[in-house]
């Protein structure tokens, strides 16, 4: 099998069409070409007049060896990769019932990911999540937006079955290296469990919240399946843990009930919302170090204006869909102020994870289809920006601090009641100190907006570089800087505040046992990564677990 890339043809075009620009491609006749498979499909949008897809291809083909000699110079003629996932072991039936099961915290996409895989090797895991299933937990959230629930703070954006991605764009692509194809694996595991079998080739493939939630569901039925457990209401508060050489190790997790469940492999997936989780693992000494992360607002404009900068003349092409943007811009401090989690035809949503506290986060469904097109627009942190939030100059939870003080502002000058402060950007950028009403652009938000200064619940720092930034913007996509485009406050959960460092074998550098994973560990960053990082350390954990003792 050969893999072709860099194949273009117009919008407009029949699979015959991408079989005769193989061929004429490669200057084979017809019966040469047995078959052709789609492995990827992208838009190339540098010439607006004359937009094409662009296609990589595995190709079946008489003579491949001849055929890679004639091209040999040709960098977009290789041999197929073999994307195969391959369990580092697998057990025989019945052997796991003799040992202690491994467990795994938290139901987002990297603890999911661990146990699905630890299933499939035999370990038959128990996942520990503090928050409902997936069809309550949507009930808690969207009546909470809706105003028909009291904010929960086990059951919302952040917490839940499913994690933060789940109330997002759905977004499955990362900028990970990843030689062994484990992205491929996660890609194939959430088709098996419903998604859209165009993830499998899409450039940048996303799901949508709706669907997301079924894929979810597929997910844990495939666990359960195979000899795993899943507890949700089922929060872990605290380690049990035992002096061993080089600091301590885990012998069991202590829950919100005050049981304790025996293990000494526990992998802690918890995202980066788990801030009681940090604080626990500080008190106990579980290393962890402080990360810089980002701080910034919502910006939302009219999707057709997106659409028209990125696509022109081709704007509504049904092969286009609604379009993105990706945007940066760099600062002379050394700061960078850029686009994050940029949701096309999509809405702000509510993402609080305490009470008393505000943060904003973007969603689309997979049609993408609502008025607005919306982003994060946040401007990077360094460590010393946080050192003044903690409790001294080695506080690995300065950044919560930091979060929580910001978080607290925007929830006052929106009214304390989770209604957002929102301000049009020219009264942003003309530093006036209060905003006028909405113009063209309604805010989605929901619980609802009060019109605010939004300078008030953001650093001065931040505020500058915001006001550099967004003039940048518009000479990447004319009509950014629109008058009335709508500000909401405030973007805080970028990425996860700490880092837990972790060894080669992907253990706590201090405490034997602990496998912290994903986001909230700062090895990850969205769906696609926090599920590779998720088999990564279920890998880790099978090749220790087989080492242990039988009991």
């Amino acid at each position: 099998m050969l893999r072709l890339s860099e194949l273009r043809l117009p919008l407009d075009h029949t699979d015959d069409d991408v079989r005769q620009a193989v061929l004429k491609r490669l200057g084979i006749p017809a019966r040469s070409l047995r078959s052709w498979t789609v492995v990827r499909r992208s838009v190339d949008a540098r010439k607006k007049n004359a937009i094409r897809l662009s296609y990589s291809l595995d190709l079946d083909v008489a003579d491949p060896k001849a055929l890679l000699e004639r091209w040999k110079k040709d960098p977009h003629l290789r041999p197929a990769p073999d994307t195969t996932y391959q369990y580092v072991t697998r057990l025989e039936p019945g052997a796991a019932e003799r040992q202690e099961r491994p467990i795994v915290v938290g139901a987002g996409p990297c603890g999911y990911f661990a146990a699905l895989v630890l299933a499939q090797m035999g370990l038959r895991p128990l996942l520990l999540e503090r928050g409902k299933p997936i069809k309550e937990r949507t009930a808690d959230t969207f009546g909470f937006w809706r105003g028909q629930r009291q904010f929960d703070p086990a059951s919302n954006v952040q917490f839940g079955e499913g994690g933060a991605g789940t109330f997002s764009d759905g977004k499955l692509y990362s900028q990970v290296r990843d030689p062994r194809h484990l992205g491929r694996k996660v890609l194939e595991e959430l088709v098996a469990c419903g998604a859209n079998p165009e993830i499998l080739t899409l450039h940048r493939p996303h799901i949508g919240t709706f669907k997301l939630a079924t894929v979810v569901r597929g997910l844990r039925s495939r666990i359960e399946a195979l000899g795993g457990e899943i507890r949700f209401n089922s929060q872990v508060v605290s380690l049990a843990t035992e002096a061993a050489a080089g600091g301590q190790r885990v012998c069991g997790v202590v829950l919100a009930d005050g049981s304790c469940l025996t293990a000494h492999h526990v992998v802690l997936a918890v995202g980066h919302s788990a801030r009681d989780t940090f604080a626990s693992l500080h008190d106990l000494g579980v290393s962890l170090a402080p990360k810089p992360f980002s701080i910034g607002v919502r910006l939302e404009h009219p999707q057709s204006l997106i659409d028209r900068a990125r696509w022109g003349a081709c704007a509504g092409h049904p092969q286009l869909g609604a379009a993105e943007y990706k945007l940066v811009h760099h600062l002379s401090d050394g700061r960078s102020v850029y686009s994050f989690c940029m949701c096309p035809g999509g809405l702000v949503v509510a993402a609080a994870s305490e009470p008393g506290h505000l943060v904003t986060n973007g969603m689309s469904q997979h049609s993408r289809n609502e008025r607005n097109a919306n982003s994060g627009i946040v401007v990077s942190l360094e460590l010393e920006d946080l050192l003044p939030y903690g409790r001294g100059p080695d506080d690995p939870l300065a950044g919560v601090a930091f979060q929580r003080h910001w978080e607290a502002k925007a929830f006052a000058l929106g009214g304390g009641t989770y209604r957002a402060p929102v301000q049009r950007l020219d009264d942003f950028l003309a530093g006036r100190g209060v905003s006028r009403a909405p113009g063209s652009i309604q805010p989605s938000y929901a619980p609802g907006t009060t019109p605010a200064d939004l300078s008030v619940c953001l650093p001065d720092f931040a505020v500058q570089a915001l006001r550099e930034a967004i003039p940048a913007f518009e000479r990447s996509i004319p009509g950014y800087a629109m008058a009335d485009a709508m500000f909401t406050g405030v973007e805080t959960r970028t990425s996860s505040p700490v880092r837990i460092p972790r060894g080669p074998d992907l253990q706590s550098v201090n405490t034997r046992g602990l496998y912290p994973a994903g986001e909230g560990a700062g090895y990850a960053g969205g769906i696609l990564s926090a599920g590779i990082d998720g088999i990564r350390v279920a890998e880790a954990v099978a090749q220790a677990w087989a080492t242990m003792p039988l009991h």
